[in-house]
Parts: C-alpha cells; sequence; structure tokens
C-alpha cells in the first residue's frame, strides 16, 4: 500500500482505512453513515471512538487547494470545519493513481439545511439562516477569501442562544486575494443567491417546503442585508472636530455585531472636519468569546457568550445587592459558574445531554424560566425551570450531536446513498 498522508497531531494515523481503493466502493467496520449536503464528490464518514471524520475524494489541486485554504480561514477566526488532513499519492494494488482524500473533523451539534427544514416551520427558519448565511459571507469577503460556491449544502448550521451560527464546509473552487473588489463580492452574492435558490427547489420538490413558497423570494432580502452589514463594517465615518464621541460610538456598534476593528485611521481632510478609515477583521475569539472564556474558561459561540455574560452580570447585581458590596468580576463569574451554570447542566440527565450542546441547554433553560416567570407573574425557582425544561421540552428535541441518517423524510436514505455513490440526486 503505497500513500502520503499529511495531517495535523492530535488525531488518528487513519493508517488501516483501504486507501488503494476508491472511496465509493470501501466496506470497512468504520464507516457509518451520516447525513450531509449534497457534494459533487464521493464523501464518507468514518469513526475513531467517539470522534467522526469525513473523508472526501476529490482532484488532486481542488484537495490541496481546499487544505489550504480551511486551513487559513481558520486561522482567521472564520467558522469553518476542521480539515485534519489530506492524503495523496494513492495508488491501487494496480498501480493506477487514485484521487487524493481530504479529511475533516465532523462538526458536533450542526446539523445539514434538510433536515432542519424537516424539523422545523420554514417562516421560522428563513430569518434565522438568512442572517447566519449573510454573516458567514461577510466574515469570508472581510478576509479577501472569495468563495464561489456560497450555499446551504456547503454550510452547516449550529444553534447559538436562540440564533443559528453558520460553517464553511467546503472551499475547494474559492479564491484567496488580498481584498476583494466590489464586482467580486456582488458575483459571490449573485452566485450564493441561486445556489440557495436552487436548493430550496429541490426541497419543494421532496414536499418539504409547500408549493406556496417562492425559493427565490429571499434574493432581494439577501443583497439589503448583505450590503448593510458590509457597510455598517467598512465605510468612512465623517464627523466634525467636537463630535468625537461618534467615533466610539462606531466602534462600539461594530463590536455589538461581534467584529474587531484591525486598523483605524483618522484623516483630516480639510480643517475642522475629521474622516475615520476602518479595517475590520474577523479576530478570532471575537469580543464577547474572549470575555467568556477569560472570566470562566467557556468556550463558546458568539451570540451563546453575549447570553452568558448577560446572565453573568445580572446574578452579579443579585450577588452584590445580597453581600451589599461590589465584588471583582472574576469573583463573580466564578460564584456563577459554581452556582448558576454547573448546577444546571448536573441537572439534565446523561441520555439527554447530547441534544444540545452545554451553552445552548444552559440558555434554552434560561429562556424557559423567563416564560414560566412571565406565566407566574413573579420569579419561578430555577431549578424547578430547570426541571420543567427537561420534562417538557428537551425530552421531545430531536438528537443534535450525532444526526441519524434515517431521521425524518423517508428520501433521507436514498438521499445519503446518492452522495455515497456520487450520483446527482433526483430533484
Amino acid at each position: 500500500m503505497r500513500f502520503q498522508l499529511t495531517a495535523r497531531t492530535g488525531h488518528p494515523d487513519f493508517l488501516d482505512l483501504p486507501w488503494t481503493q476508491t472511496l465509493a466502493v470501501w466496506d470497512h467496520e468504520r464507516i457509518v453513515e451520516m447525513p450531509m449536503g449534497i457534494h459533487r464528490h464521493v464523501v464518507r464518514t468514518v469513526q475513531y471512538d467517539d470522534r467522526l471524520y469525513h473523508l472526501k475524494e476529490l482532484p488532486r489541486r481542488y484537495a490541496l487547494r481546499e487544505w489550504r485554504f480551511l486551513r487559513h480561514l481558520k486561522e482567521e477566526g472564520v467558522p469553518v470545519v476542521d480539515v485534519v488532513g489530506v492524503v495523496t499519492a494513492r495508488d491501487t494494488s494496480e498501480h493506477e493513481r487514485l484521487d487524493p482524500v481530504l479529511i475533516t473533523e465532523h462538526l458536533e451539534y450542526s446539523v445539514p439545511y434538510r433536515l432542519l427544514f424537516q424539523r422545523h416551520a420554514h417562516e421560522e427558519l428563513r430569518e434565522l439562516m438568512l442572517d447566519a448565511l449573510v454573516h458567514l459571507l461577510v466574515r469570508i469577503h472581510l478576509n479577501g477569501f472569495l468563495w464561489l460556491d456560497c450555499s446551504l449544502s456547503n454550510t452547516l448550521f449550529r444553534r447559538d442562544a436562540g440564533r443559528l451560527s453558520a460553517y464553511v464546509v467546503d472551499t475547494e473552487t474559492g479564491e484567496l486575494h488580498e481584498d476583494l473588489t466590489d464586482g467580486q463580492r456582488e458575483y459571490d452574492v449573485e452566485m450564493a443567491i441561486e445556489k440557495c435558490g436552487g436548493e430550496l427547489l429541490d426541497l419543494q420538490a421532496a414536499g418539504i417546503l409547500g408549493p406556496d413558497v417562492d425559493p427565490f423570494g429571499l434574493s432581494d432580502e439577501f443583497r439589503r442585508r448583505y450590503a448593510s452589514l458590509w457597510a455598517e463594517l467598512t465605510r468612512d465615518e465623517v464627523f466634525a472636530d467636537d463630535e468625537r464621541y461618534r467615533m466610539q460610538e462606531r466602534l462600539q456598534g461594530i463590536n455589538e455585531l461581534g467584529y474587531d476593528v484591525d486598523e483605524l485611521e483618522l484623516v483630516q481632510d480639510e480643517p475642522g472636519v475629521t474622516r475615520m478609515v476602518l479595517k475590520t477583521s474577523v479576530l478570532e475569539p471575537g469580543r464577547f468569546q474572549r470575555l467568556l472564556r477569560t472570566l470562566t474558561g467557556l468556550d463558546v459561540q458568539d451570540h451563546q457568550a453575549r447570553r452568558l455574560l448577560n446572565d453573568v452580570h445580572s446574578f452579579g447585581a443579585w450577588l452584590e445587592h445580597e453581600e451589599g458590596r461590589q465584588l471583582p468580576e472574576a469573583v463573580v463569574a466564578h460564584r456563577w459558574l459554581e452556582r448558576s451554570f454547573e448546577p444546571v447542566i448536573e441537572r439534565i440527565p446523561d441520555d439527554l445531554r447530547g441534544r444540545r450542546e452545554p451553552p445552548e441547554l444552559f440558555h434554552e433553560v434560561l429562556a424557559h424560566w423567563h416564560h414560566l416567570s412571565e406565566v407566574e407573574g413573579a420569579d419561578v425557582d430555577l431549578w424547578a425551570a430547570a426541571d420543567s425544561y427537561v420534562a417538557d421540552v428537551l425530552a421531545f428535541a430531536a438528537e443534535e450531536r450525532r444526526v441519524s441518517p434515517a431521521e425524518g423524510d423517508p428520501e433521507v436514505q436514498g438521499w445519503v446513498a446518492d452522495v455515497l455513490t456520487g450520483d446527482e440526486p433526483d430533484g
């Protein structure tokens, strides 16, 4: 057996896999079936202990590009799947050269768009998914990356404190530039609209979306949201010398959107008038994630970080009122972990914890607690609310840490089979 594996440390060596065969004919004990987006290449999933890895077979040029692009975007703080390795120089037993294989680690608690639409009403998903996809495309463009393949199939979605966060899966056709022109960005937006509209048509043909839904009706809204967010993050700010407070307001607004300012230049084009030129970038972790990690050690997504920080501050206000004195922020965060976050998570039965990741569990318990308190017109005990959430909400929620390929639509099994064989799915 002859092949070359370039891999990051901390993962299996994958030496026991049948690399002398094409992925489509693999019959190995490590193979497991997982639902995923529709790919143009053969994709298989293997399991090592409690970890899953996706293997994609594709031409050498694209495999090496995707290996490089996914690593670059990860280093720049863009939400992407973790690329683990690339296998090249594969030969069959007859010494015929096979295409390389890219290895990525499965993103836990992520759900493909098809299953999201099967589980939720499209009205509920439209806003969340549209917002997540727009933010992802803007983040990519800020880093000079032209995706050229932005679609629902090439994106994974994770719950993020009542919203969705989008992660890049496929970058093989992308291009990396120093900066993107307006024309390049506009072309990428149009490509995204066309591809997403086609995927929604596919859901409509499968009966998952009703006939009253306009798959391309999101186009104007997608353009508007993208243009608005891009302008907020990159436009120059002009202010008079006695309006410097506006500079702080602008920077704070950018931070609240989950972005940081990498460079700031003040230019005085004429006396008494200053122009603020920004270079906005996405730094990982984000401002709120960084603060929460410093205070608590928790590594969470952006919206979850904001939600948990709000609760830390609320808990701190209550604690200081109870003790009649101000407390250091680090002390408040430590007591919040001990007396709020950890006890809530411990009340979740082990067999149900895979349905949400811990930060999302805590957020949903808080949302349930607030709902019960509003109904009662007074604060409900948090532990009682957690038990109620488990019994009335979580017990009926779908598993999300590892999604079953057989769940939901009866066409899913056939769809998975099409992906594994490389056939084009119907619809």
